[in-house]
């Protein structure tokens, strides 16, 4: 299917690879992730999904990497990001967005993904202190260099989309949406279909919420989403009742929750790609699943109405990070001064 409509061609379904490297889990051993990533490429997934940032030592470029010499390259479309160099739950996000800054990223990826062009360049995080358009000039070089194909921005705000749009055509943008993250839907969206840009949502399981280990289990100590706040105390007890509503419009379509939850997105629209993620062989087939799932405008509204917004217990992410996400991320204008 087409994402966009600048002409990148991906599978209706991507795969997120971050975790693979540790994020809600220990870091996987190599040969284990590369298996997990055949077959998802085996099961028809061929959209890959990863960045610089994640994992140690930007340790998950380098497990895509190897384990693309072991795909065919033509048929991957290869997805990485850049300008985050620091995060912490306590001091927030350093983000850099700089020319120079991109320039040296775009080059270190593509040595460590062992490839002459990545398909789609994403700005992992907008950087609020230098124009968009800086960065987007430097991105369009890329482009006309043979570096990158497709540009794409995360967490970027209506006006730095529509800037950015303006200066180099912008073929998706990543944002976390799921069942109980759904603020994008108002403006991002509509904005998103007005100029063509395709959209690729981030933790579309509610960061693995919808696939059921945080109701029935206790998390692993080393996942961040330990102290996570809709992960924790009464929030959690008060979502988990929205979960058992899943759960029940689930058991009616002969799916399990994360199934149901990942075809409700996927319903969203023809220019909708969710890119779950997973350690597991079981739940990516489970995720595949989902493709087979179909749903009426009358179930999607029964599921939209299970998980009513107002109900989710808990912020979508922490607040010293929050002031990174989409609906601060503007950028000064060529000319505005820019405090430090």
């Amino acid at each position: 299917m087409k994402l966009g409509n600048q002409g990148l061609e991906v599978s209706k379904l991507g795969f997120g690879c971050c975790g693979l490297s540790g994020i809600y889990n220990d870091p996987l051993p190599d040969e284990v992730g590369i298996s997990v990533i055949k077959h998802a490429f085996n099961k028809g997934i061929t959209f890959f999904d990863t960045s610089d940032f994640y994992g140690a030592n930007h340790a998950n470029e380098l497990l895509v990497g190897k384990a693309l010499k072991q795909l065919p390259r033509d048929k991957i479309q290869l997805a990485t990001k850049f300008g985050i160099v620091k995060i912490a739950i306590t001091t927030g996000v350093e983000v850099n967005g700089s020319p120079e800054y991109v320039r040296e990223c775009c080059e270190a990826s593509l040595k460590r993904l062992g490839v002459d062009c990545i398909d789609l360049y994403y700005q992992h995080r907008v950087d609020k202190m230098v124009p968009i358009e800086d960065t987007m000039r430097e991105l369009k070089s890329l482009v006309e260099e043979g570096k990158i194909k497709y540009i794409g921005l995360s967490e970027a705000s209506p006006n730095t989309i529509r800037r950015a749009h303006a200066v180099h055509p912008i073929t998706a943008v990543q944002m976390e949406w799921s069942l109980w993250t759904r603020d994008i839907e108002e403006e991002i969206v509509p904005l998103c279909r007005e100029l063509g840009i395709g959209i690729v949502p981030y933790s579309p399981l509610g960061r693995g919420f919808f696939g059921g280990k945080a109701v029935t289990e206790s998390l692993p100590g080393n996942s961040f989403l330990v102290t996570h706040p809709r992960f924790t105390g009464e929030n959690l007890e008060k979502n988990k009742l929205l979960y058992q509503r899943v759960a029940n419009i689930a058991a009616k379509h002969g799916c399990i929750p994360s199934q149901l939850a990942l075809s409700w997105l996927l319903h969203q629209g023809e220019d909708v790609v969710p890119i779950p993620g997973t350690t597991k062989i079981e739940n990516l087939d489970c995720n595949v699943g989902a493709l087979d799932v179909k749903l009426t405008d009358e179930d999607l509204k029964e599921i939209s109405n299970a998980v009513p917004v107002n109900e989710v217990a808990g912020a979508r992410i922490y607040d010293t990070i929050h002031m990174h996400s989409w609906e601060y991320a503007n950028t000064p204008i060529k000319g505005d001064h820019i405090s430090s």
